[in-house]
C-alpha cells in the first residue's frame, strides 16, 4: 500500500476523530484576536482552519477554493517566489504531506479586507519531518476571504516549539502524590512553566494555544533506564546469542545502527518515551547524545559507553572499535574509567561475569578498584550484577546503579540494608529473558502492539521462526523459575525502601526498542507493585538513574516539556499507558501516527 493511502486509512480513524478534533482545539480563539470586533479576521481564521482541515483529509477542491484564483496569487520559500494560482492547482495530489501538524495561529487586520496570519507547522514529508512559520495574507473578494500570499521557511535549528496551554485533563505528576483533577500545564521554551489544578497558573502577557483534554490523562514521559543502542533487538546484534553473522555481517549492522540511529530513537517517542540511558555499547554512543538532544522526534539520550568487563567478548567488537572492553588486569581497569571519564562518559558500566573458573577474590577486588577510581573522578557507576554476591559486592564497591536485579537466590536482609542505606538504584529488566527464550523456540511472541516498530527490525523479529534448529524447551522449569524469583526479589526490593527504575535492556534479542516499556512496566506491576508506584519508577526514577532528575522525569516548573496524554487512566492499570493520544517532547506536541513508521 502506498504511504499516503496507508496515512489516509489511519487517519480516517481514530486520528481522524481525535487528533485532528485536538488540532481544531490547539488552533482555537488566540488572544490577539478579537473576532467580535473585527469580522475579516474571523471570516479569516474559518478560511485558516478550513486549509488546514483540507490538507488534513486530502481534499484537493476544498483545499484549492481557499485561495485566490488569480495571475498575482504569490507563494514563497527558500526556493524564491512563485507567482499564479494556474501553475499551483496543476500540481497533482502526489505532493501530500504524509503528516501536518499546525499550532500558534496569529492573524491581524492590516486594514478592512486585508487580514495578515501566520501559524507553525510540524509537517512530515517522504519520511523526513521540518519544522517551520508559514504565512497567510487574506483579501477579501466577492466570493469571501481567499488567500492571496502563502509562503512557508523552515526554522531555524533551536527554534522553541510555541507556548502551549494543556487544560481538563487529570495531571500525574510523578512524584507519587494525589493526581490533580481538571489540571492546567503550561509550557514555555521546550519547558514546563506551571503545572497544577484549573487556575493556578498566570496566562502571562505571551499569547498560547490552549488544547481541551478533560477525560484524558497526562503523565511525565516514560524514561527507560536501560537500552543498547549498538544492539538492534534481533541476534545480529549479538552474535553470542545465535551467530547470524554469515548473512548479517556484524560490521554492516553496526555501521548501520550508527549511520541510521533515528530509526530506533522514534520507536521511543512514538511509544511515550521521552528519555532513554544506554548503559553500554560502542564509542559512538557517545555522539548520539548531542545528536538526540537537538531532535525533538527523539528521546533525551544519556550514554556510559563501551562496557568494562571481567570477561573477553571479541565476538561483540570490530577490528578498530570495542562496545566491550576486557580489562583483565588493575592497570587496564584504571585506565579505562580514566579514559571514558576523559571523554565525558555518563557512567562507568561494569559487565560483573564470573566464568567456571574465574579467580573470584581476583575480580572482587578489580571491582572494587573501578569503583574507587570512578568515585575519585566524580563518575557514576553501574554493575551488570544478577547474583547475589556479585550485587552484594557491587553495592559495597560504590554502584549506583544495579541493572538486572538478582536472579538467582532470595536477596537477604544484608543486601537490602546495605542497598537501602547506600542510596542504590535497582533496575530489575524483568521480560530481557523471554526474548532469549523465543530465540531458542524460533518463536516471535510479541507482548506489545508494533505499530511503532521501524520496518526493518520488525522484519527481522519476525524471521526468527524461520531460522533452523532451536529447542522447543530449555532445561526444565528453570527459567520460569528464575522470573519468579527475579519478581519476588523485585518486590523485596521495593518494600525495603530501595529506589526502584524501570529499564528494558532493549536491543537484546526481541526485547525491542520502543514498546518494550510496555511489557516491563505490566511485569512490575504483576510483581505486586502499584500502577502509581510503577510510573514513578518509569519516570522521576529513570531520571534519577539517569543522574538527570533535576531536569527530567515530574511535571513540574522549569523541568523539560516531556510528557505524555493518555485516553485512559494508568493508575486503574499500568496497561492504560499503552493508550497513547499525544506526547510532548521539549514542548513539541506529535502524536503515535504521525512517528510511527506506517504513517510516514
Amino acid at each position: 500500500m502506498a504511504r499516503g493511502e496507508a496515512m489516509r486509512q489511519r487517519m480516517s480513524g481514530w486520528a481522524d476523530k481525535r487528533m485532528v478534533a485536538a488540532l481544531t482545539v490547539l488552533l482555537s480563539a488566540h488572544p490577539l484576536v478579537r473576532l467580535s470586533a473585527q469580522s475579516d479576521t474571523a471570516e479569516a481564521r474559518r478560511v485558516f482552519l478550513g486549509n488546514i482541515d483540507a490538507i488534513h483529509k486530502r481534499d484537493r477542491a476544498r483545499y484549492l477554493s481557499y485561495y485566490l484564483d488569480s495571475p498575482n496569487f504569490t507563494r514563497n520559500g527558500p526556493a524564491g517566489m512563485q507567482l499564479g494560482f494556474a501553475p499551483f492547482a496543476a500540481v497533482r495530489d502526489t505532493t501530500w504531506p504524509d503528516s501536518l501538524m499546525a499550532s500558534d495561529i496569529r492573524l491581524v487586520q492590516l486594514q478592512p479586507g486585508l487580514v495578515y496570519g501566520s501559524y507553525r507547522y510540524r509537517v512530515t514529508q517522504r519520511g523526513v519531518t521540518s519544522f517551520g512559520t508559514s504565512e497567510r495574507v487574506f483579501v477579501r473578494t466577492p466570493a469571501g476571504m481567499k488567500i492571496a500570499v502563502s509562503t512557508a521557511f523552515p526554522a531555524p535549528p533551536g527554534t522553541p516549539p510555541p507556548p502551549l496551554v494543556l487544560l481538563g485533563a487529570t495531571l500525574i505528576d510523578g512524584r507519587g502524590g494525589t493526581p490533580i483533577a481538571d489540571a492546567v500545564v503550561v509550557t514555555a521554551n521546550g519547558r514546563i512553566a506551571c503545572a497544577g489544578p484549573r487556575g493556578s497558573c498566570a496566562g502571562g502577557d505571551a499569547p498560547r494555544d490552549t488544547m481541551l483534554l478533560a477525560g484524558s490523562w497526562i503523565i511525565p514521559g516514560l524514561i527507560d533506564a536501560h537500552v543498547h543502542f549498538s544492539q538492534t533487538g534481533w541476534v545480529d546484534g549479538r552474535p553470542d546469542a545465535l551467530d547470524r553473522r554469515a548473512d548479517h555481517p556484524y560490521e554492516r549492522v553496526q555501521a548501520e545502527l550508527e549511520t541510521r540511529p533515528e530509526r530506533l530513537l522514534r520507536a521511543y517517542v512514538c511509544s511515550g518515551v521521552t528519555a532513554v540511558f544506554d548503559v553500554g555499547g560502542f564509542p559512538w554512543t557517545w555522539a548520539l547524545r548531542r545528536r538526540a538532544e537537538s531532535d525533538l522526534e527523539a528521546p533525551h539520550v544519556s550514554a556510559a559507553g563501551p562496557l568494562l568487563s571481567t570477561v573477553d567478548r571479541p565476538i561483540l567488537g570490530l577490528p578498530d572499535s570495542r562496545q566491550i572492553l576486557h580489562v583483565p588486569d588493575d592497570t587496564a581497569a584504571v585506565s579505562a574509567v580514566r579514559s571514558h571519564v576523559a571523554r565525558g562518559s555518563d557512567a562507568i558500566k561494569i559487565w560483573y561475569i564470573a566464568g567456571r573458573n574465574a579467580d573470584t577474590a581476583a575480580l572482587s577486588r578489580r571491582v572494587r578498584l573501578i569503583g574507587a577510581e570512578a568515585r575519585r573522578l566524580g563518575a557514576r557507576l553501574i554493575v551488570h550484577a544478577t547474583g547475589l554476591r556479585q550485587a552484594t559486592e557491587a553495592v559495597e564497591a560504590g554502584a549506583n546503579l544495579l541493572v538486572h536485579g538478582v536472579g538467582d537466590q532470595p536477596v537477604d536482609e544484608n543486601f537490602l540494608r546495605l542497598a537501602r542505606d547506600r542510596g542504590v538504584i535497582y533496575t530489575p529488566t524483568l521480560t530481557v529473558t523471554d526474548g532469549y527464550r523465543q530465540v531458542r523456540e524460533r518463536r516471535f511472541e510479541p507482548h506489545y502492539p508494533l505499530d511503532c516498530v521501524d520496518p526493518v527490525t520488525l522484519e527481522k523479529a519476525r524471521a526468527t521462526d524461520t531460522i533452523p534448529g532451536g529447542a522447543s524447551q530449555p532445561a526444565p522449569g528453570t527459567p520460569a523459575e528464575r522470573a519468579r524469583l527475579s519478581m519476588a526479589n523485585l518486590l523485596a526490593v521495593h518494600r525495603a525502601g530501595i529506589t526502584v527504575a524501570m529499564g528494558t535492556d532493549a536491543g537484546n534479542p526481541l526485547t525491542l526498542h520502543g514498546p518494550s516499556v510496555y511489557w516491563e512496566m505490566e511485569m512490575m506491576q504483576e510483581a505486586g507493585m502499584t500502577p502509581a508506584e510503577v510510573l514513578v519508577a518509569a519516570t522521576r526514577n529513570g531520571a534519577r538513574a539517569m543522574g538527570r532528575e533535576s531536569e527530567l522525569g515530574t511535571i513540574e516548573a522549569g523541568r523539560a516539556a516531556d510528557l505524555v496524554v493518555l485516553r485512559s487512566d494508568p493508575l486503574a492499570d499500568i496497561r492504560n499507558v499503552r493508550n497513547v493520544t499525544f506526547v510532548m517532547r521539549g514542548g513539541s506536541m506529535t502524536t503515535p501516527v504521525l512517528l510511527s513508521p506506517l504513517g510516514r
